[in-house]
C-alpha cells in the first residue's frame, strides 16, 4: 500500500521541486544571484556557468554510459553468470586522467576570477567600509568619513568599496547576492571584500526594491534569518548629501510629544544599549546607533518597513516582530524590553525616533 501511494505521489513531488527551483532561480528575485549589477557578481556568475556546463557535459556522459549499460548488459532469462573480470588498465587510465583535465581547465577561469574578486583593482579613490556583525543586526563604520550607521549601507554608484569585515560574538557570513558572493565573518578575525555598484536601482521597474537585499549566510542563532540589511546606490552628490546628514548630531525635539518621546528614551533603559548622538547620556553600544534612526527604510535589521505601526508593534513587544532579538531575551545583562509601556508612552517614542533624521 505504502510503495502504491509513494509512487502516486512521486511525479508531484518532483514537479514541485522543480518548480521551486526555477522560481529560485528568476533574476527579479531580489535575492537572485543570477542578476548581476556589479563586476564581482558578473565575474561570479559567469564562472558558475563554466563550470555548470563543464558538470553538465560530465553528467550527461557518466550517465549515459551507465543508463547504456544497464539496458545492455541486463540479466536475461537463461543467462549465464557474467565472467568476472579484475581490472582493465586502459580504462582506469581513461577515467583518471580525463577527469584531471576537466578539472585543470576549469581551475583556470577559477584561479583567474579569484585573483580578480580577492582585491578592488586599484586602490585608488575607494571607499572603506568597516563591517562588525552581532546578533542580530549589522553595524557598518565608514573610517575616513566619520559615519556610524546600522543595517544600511549607501554607497556611490560606480565606485569600488572594500570591505573590512569582523564578528562582535559568533560565526556570520556577509552576503549581498547581486553585487558579490558571501564571505564568512569569523570572530577574533578580520575578513575582506569588495564589491562595486553600476546601477542604482537593483530590480527597475519594480516598486519596493530600488535597494540591494543583503543577508547574514552563516546560521548564527535562533534569530539569523531575520539578520538582513539593505545596500542603497546614491549618485556621488545624492551620497555626499547623506554623509552631511549623518555627522550631524540628532534633531533636537520641538514638538511636545518627541521631548516627551526623548525624556522616555532616557529613562526607561534604551540609553542602555543604543547611541543618539546629540542627546546626553544616550551612549549605548550593545544595539544599533539610532542617531538618524528616522531617516532608514526598514527596522528590526531590515525585517519591515519603516512605518508608524511597525514601530508601535517593535515597541510594544519586538518578538511580534523579529522572534528571538536581543532584546526580548530575558537575561541579567541585558535590560528587561518590558516596559509595560503605556500606549501614549509608545505613541511619544514612536514620535520621537520618527524625528530622529
Amino acid at each position: 500500500m505504502i510503495h502504491k501511494n509513494l509512487k502516486r505521489v512521486l511525479p508531484h513531488i518532483v514537479l514541485l521541486l522543480v518548480f521551486l527551483a526555477i522560481a529560485s532561480c528568476t533574476p527579479e528575485h531580489p535575492q537572485s544571484t543570477f542578476d548581476s549589477h556589479g563586476p564581482v557578481a558578473a565575474r561570479q556568475m559567469e564562472l558558475f556557468y563554466v563550470i555548470f556546463w563543464a558538470a553538465l557535459m560530465v553528467f550527461v556522459a557518466v550517465a549515459g554510459v551507465l543508463i547504456y549499460t544497464v539496458i545492455r548488459f541486463r540479466r536475461r532469462p537463461g543467462q549465464p553468470d557474467p565472467k568476472a573480470v579484475h581490472g582493465n588498465t586502459k580504462l582506469e587510465i581513461a577515467w583518471t586522467v580525463a577527469p584531471a583535465i576537466v578539472l585543470a581547465i576549469i581551475a583556470v577561469p577559477t584561479v583567474i576570477n579569484q585573483f580578480y574578486i580577492s582585491a578592488p583593482p586599484s586602490d585608488e579613490d575607494k571607499l572603506d567600509v568597516n563591517v562588525t556583525a552581532h546578533q542580530w543586526w549589522w553595524e557598518f563604520e565608514y573610517p575616513s568619513l566619520g559615519v556610524v550607521t546600522s543595517n544600511e549601507i549607501h554607497v556611490p554608484q560606480g565606485k569600488n568599496v572594500e570591505f573590512t569585515l569582523t564578528s562582535d560574538d559568533v560565526l556570520h557570513s556577509f552576503w549581498v547576492p547581486k553585487l558579490a558572493g558571501k564571505i564568512d565573518i569569523i570572530p577574533g578575525k578580520t575578513t575582506k571584500m569588495w564589491f562595486r555598484a553600476d546601477t542604482l536601482d537593483s530590480n527597475p521597474g519594480t516598486p519596493g526594491q530600488d535597494a540591494f537585499y543583503g543577508q547574514c549566510a552563516e546560521f548564527c542563532g535562533v534569530a539569523h534569518s531575520w539578520m538582513r540589511f539593505r545596500v542603497f546606490v546614491d549618485t556621488q552628490d545624492e551620497f555626499d548629501s547623506w554623509v552631511t546628514g549623518q555627522r550631524a548630531e540628532a534633531t533636537i525635539p520641538i514638538g511636545t510629544l518627541e521631548k516627551e518621546g526623548a525624556k522616555l528614551f532616557l529613562s526607561k533603559g534604551c540609553v542602555a544599549c543604543h547611541t543618539v548622538n546629540g542627546l546626553p547620556g544616550a551612549v549605548g553600544v550593545r544595539g544599533p546607533d539610532l542617531t538618524h534612526f528616522g531617516s532608514r527604510s526598514t527596522i528590526a535589521a531590515g525585517v519591515q518597513p519603516m512605518s508608524t505601526e511597525n514601530l508601535r508593534t517593535w515597541l510594544k513587544n519586538p518578538d511580534d516582530i523579529k522572534p528571538g532579538n536581543i532584546m526580548a531575551l530575558e537575561a541579567p545583562v541585558y535590560v528587561n524590553p518590558d516596559l509595560a509601556l503605556k500606549d501614549s508612552e509608545i505613541t511619544s517614542l514612536v514620535s520621537y525616533l520618527e524625528s530622529l533624521k
